[in-house]
């Protein structure tokens, strides 16, 4: 079962979403919040498996909210799933960098909501080419990758390092395993070593590390991987 909480100021949005989710025989509404503040109090309470975020909030709005509720003790398998608009967010990257596992647009299906809690529940990141790829070409541009990567790269083999680089390409393991002809097996093997070695909970904060650390330039033939 899924436990899910669901933080949104807009109260039809909010039970909208409950009643859907609710609905599945696998996903569990285990609260509803109305701003930042009250989904980190309901996630300290009920320590879900998925926060469904949206950005915009009073009080505290949900980037806030979701660095407080990953910051804690004992969330490390909890996973955040940002509500946004796309066009109008830039706060987007910085939902990346606090830490959540993918994005899901407001105008979504039924059947894309209940597929987006399910993917970041079982630990994948919801990183669609067209969504991700996009947001961090835009706000990695204006932000300008750091110019000395961090350490830890240096731990990094240079198959590790390839697989990071198409890891931000947007790459899924199956895609990976295609491009350097070997095993998917291989690939989740090289992909859970760097988390390890970079200390990432899953691809979104892969993808931020190398757009930040310089790894992967906007425009460069890496990131159109």
């Amino acid at each position: 079962m899924i436990r899910v909480i669901i933080a949104d100021d807009q109260t039809i949005v909010r039970a909208g979403f409950a009643a859907l989710l609710g609905a599945q025989e696998d996903i569990e509404v285990v609260g509803q919040a109305g701003d930042g503040l009250e989904a980190l109090h309901l996630a300290q309470r009920h320590r879900p498996d998925v926060v469904v975020m949206d950005i915009r909030m009073p009080r505290m709005d949900g980037i806030e909210a979701s660095r407080r509720i990953l910051a804690q003790p004992g969330m490390e398998g909890l996973r955040v799933l940002i509500l946004t608009t796309f066009d109008a967010d830039e706060l987007v990257y910085d939902a990346l960098a606090a830490g959540a596992s993918g994005f899901l647009l407001k105008d979504a299906t039924a059947e894309d909501l209940v597929a987006a809690v399910r993917i970041v529940a079982r630990g994948d990141a919801l990183l669609a080419p067209q969504v991700t790829g996009r947001l961090v070409r835009e706000f990695a541009r204006q932000r300008q990758a750091r110019v000395n990567p961090p350490a830890a790269l240096d731990t990094l083999t240079a198959r590790e390092r390839e697989v990071l680089m198409l890891i931000a390409g947007g790459l899924s393991n199956a895609e990976i395993a295609a491009r350097l002809v070997v095993s998917e097996h291989t690939v989740k093997t090289h992909v859970a070593r760097v988390f390890t070695k970079l200390g990432l909970r899953d691809r979104a904060q892969a993808v931020v590390l190398s757009y930040e650390s310089g790894l992967v330039v906007p425009g460069s033939a890496a990131e159109q991987a």
